[in-house]
């Protein structure tokens, strides 16, 4: 009899069903291990990705390997400049970052009014006026942090060659300087008594950005003439190539513009920088780790069950030692015993197993139902199909593994020994 004529037979899971039935409360409290193990490593693991997508869905097209820096106050003398004197960076910091910083994908200069103590400007329409924060950038921007365009366009290289006096505004902004139904593309809003004529409106990020939900963009040479700002920026972005170390690419920045600006190497207060690729590169590595965590957690679980039915199974054996002697008697092989306890053990691990997996499913979709119209760091939460694989095949091969030892003990035994130790 082969072995897959043997799986098939009636009889032997008639026999095996029976050897489990006749104590269904150890059976049942040792496969809870197993069923437990699978539980936890797939609704951690999942919950762990919830929050992975959750994080990757708030970021959306943020670019986040980039790095913003700004200028701040000297906190050391140095030479000849007293503490305290106020650093201003300037376009050609930008040209020399652009020579000497190998790893930058793009690194430009923005300029705003409105932010961090500067004076918000007064935008108005006909009889509306509000004070809005106002941004001079290059069409770069878009590419770091790109903004849902609702009507219109953004702003282009010709804008920014031509110094052309367009903006683009915010579906706030343009709530509030127009009557409803009226269409502000092609009109034209007052900004400190210059006028700028509208391009497009966009959608803000609701989660990240990189400014105000009321911000206006204007082109960055129009912004420098517009509002007298000569040479000076007043931030740089630096977006990264791939592969390029965050950390490093940063330090290089920060040692170029303090040795432009006569800035002590040790004053960690005259330049200041927000690395964004830095700080989502933890977020990414502490969700890596929580996964990384709960796979060991379960998989130690799951291990502690098999070993637990594995015990069962040699009490079993030793329980049905007369059945195995008059088996052996009446010509069964120690192949068929064999096979007999292996199927036996194969079968409540992967039974024990696939009731981990509903469970785990199931409370992975209970959780994203909740989750679902709620501002909670939880998304989609799922767990890998190759992982589900992955997991039948260790329990298959778990269940087989721990059914030898048992197996070889009831094969072993002698017909003769094992009737009279009945």
């Amino acid at each position: 009899m082969n072995s897959l004529t043997f799986i098939l037979k009636r009889d032997t899971w008639q026999e095996i069903f029976d050897s489990i039935g006749k104590n269904q409360v150890r059976t049942a409290i040792t496969v809870i291990g197993v069923l437990w193990g699978v539980f936890l490593s797939i609704a951690l693991l999942g919950t762990a990705r919830g929050m992975e997508n959750r994080f990757a869905q708030l970021f959306g097209d943020f670019a986040t390997n980039s790095i913003f820096i700004w200028g701040g106050r000297s906190s050391i003398p140095y030479q000849g400049f007293q503490r305290g004197h106020r650093v201003r960076l300037n376009l050609d910091d930008i040209k020399t970052l652009q020579r000497g910083i190998s790893k930058a994908q793009f690194i430009i200069p923005r300029n705003q009014l409105g932010k961090w103590g500067a004076h918000a400007p007064s935008v108005s329409h006909e009889l509306q006026s509000y004070p809005f924060p106002v941004y001079g950038d290059y069409p770069l921007i878009d590419k770091v942090n790109k903004n849902g365009l609702t009507a219109g366009r953004f702003l282009n290289d010709n804008d920014l060659k031509n110094r052309r006096k367009v903006v683009v505004i915010s579906e706030k902004d343009a709530a509030q300087l127009f009557d409803k139904g009226e269409d502000p593309i092609g009109q034209f809003i007052r900004i400190d008594e210059l006028y700028f004529q509208v391009i497009g409106i966009y959608r803000p990020n609701p989660h990240i950005r990189i400014g105000s939900d009321e911000a206006i963009f204007m082109p960055f040479t129009t912004f420098q003439r517009a509002f007298n700002q000569g040479n000076h920026i007043q931030s740089i972005v630096v977006t990264l190539q791939g592969g390029a170390d965050a950390k490093a690419v940063q330090q290089r920045v920060e040692t170029r513009l303090k040795q432009l600006h006569h800035i002590s190497p040790k004053d960690t207060q005259a330049i200041r920088a927000f690395n964004m690729s830095e700080n989502y590169k933890k977020l990414t590595g502490f969700l890596s780790g929580i996964q990384l965590l709960t796979i060991i957690v379960g998989m130690a679980t799951f291990i502690a069950g098999v070993v637990a039915i594995g015990n069962i199974l040699l009490i079993s054996v030793k329980e049905r030692t007369r059945e195995i002697g008059v088996r052996r008697a009446l010509g069964a092989t120690p192949g068929s015993i064999r096979s007999l306890i292996l199927l036996e053990a194969i079968s409540l691990t992967l039974a024990a197993g696939l009731l981990g997996v509903v469970f785990g499913v199931g409370i992975l979709a209970l959780l994203n139902f909740y989750a679902t119209g709620r501002d909670i760091p939880f998304y989609n939460p799922t767990v890998s199909i190759w992982f589900l694989i992955i997991s039948v095949f260790l329990m298959i091969s778990s269940g087989a593994l721990i059914g030898l030892i048992p197996a070889q003990k009831a094969v072993g035994m002698r017909p003769i020994d094992a009737l009279r130790e009945a």
